[in-house]
């Protein structure tokens, strides 16, 4: 039982790595032992949270954008230089856009289905060299996408690409997780409710707007980090290697009791 979770020496690339979700996710696997590269867009907030997290244990920075293809290949060959096997891909990098009906722009889609969905589909095929390198049957190499409750059900702010890649994030989830299990790579999502990141700043830092939040959780209360951080080990580890292509609300139940 006392390796049913254990992560230590394995390899993990998350991406989005420097703040929110991300840096509470690359926090626990580098707490637990992992060999973690952290990696967004901006190179200055990335080389920071490695280092803060280096002191934790063993994490480097990448930068990269894989709003791209040709993003995902460059950030895909530079972890391949540091981690020729790659144990744990965590897809977190997402992008946001809000507006009303009328008004949405078209670059509100284009952002959001470049990084949120393109993204991890770019990326995850241009890793599947290190993650086969990984991969075993009783060992699978884990790939964690991160979606969103927002892709489950209908949300109440006007953030209609983001709602809607996210959808597309779960199932992207489900088809890859079927495509790869013969090779013994697990694909699972954690769709979030509310936590605290850049993404919610708005609404959680109005004392008013946080409380009709937290009203709206089964819960009573928001996200932590060692919430995501737990649900991103059970999925990493021994524990669950028999899970592939489930998308999993990390909500406090605001889907499940609804």
């Amino acid at each position: 039982m006392s390796d049913l979770f254990d992560v230590s020496g394995k390899t993990a690339l998350v991406t989005g790595g420097s703040r929110g979700i991300g840096l509470m996710i690359a926090r626990g696997l580098v707490q637990a032992g992992a060999r973690v590269i952290v990696s967004s867009r901006k190179t200055d907030d990335v080389t920071a949270a490695a280092q803060e997290l280096a002191k934790l244990g063993d994490c480097e920075a990448i930068p990269g954008d894989i709003s791209t293809p040709e993003g995902a290949a460059a950030l895909a060959a530079a972890v391949q230089e540091r981690f020729p096997s790659l144990d744990i891909l965590v897809n977190n990098a997402g992008a946001v856009w809000g507006a009303p009906l009328e008004e949405f722009p078209p670059g509100g889609w284009d952002r959001a289905m470049h990084t949120n969905v393109e993204g991890v589909f770019h990326l995850t095929v241009a890793l599947l060299g290190p993650l086969r390198a990984s991969a075993t049957a009783e060992d699978p190499a884990r790939v964690i996408n991160i979606g969103s409750i927002d892709g489950l059900r209908a949300p109440s702010v006007e953030n209609y690409s983001y709602s809607a890649s996210k959808a597309a994030v779960h199932m992207l989830t489900r088809h890859l997780a079927k495509r790869l299990a013969s090779e013994h790579i697990t694909v699972n999502a954690i769709a979030p409710g509310p936590f605290e990141s850049k993404m919610m700043a708005w609404v959680l830092e109005d004392p008013g707007r946080r409380r009709a939040v937290e009203q709206e959780v089964p819960l009573g209360r928001i996200g932590r980090p060692d919430d995501v951080a737990g649900l991103t080990l059970l999925l990493a580890s021994r524990a669950g290697a028999y899970l592939t292509g489930t998308v999993i609300p990390l909500d406090g139940g605001i889907t499940g009791c609804g």
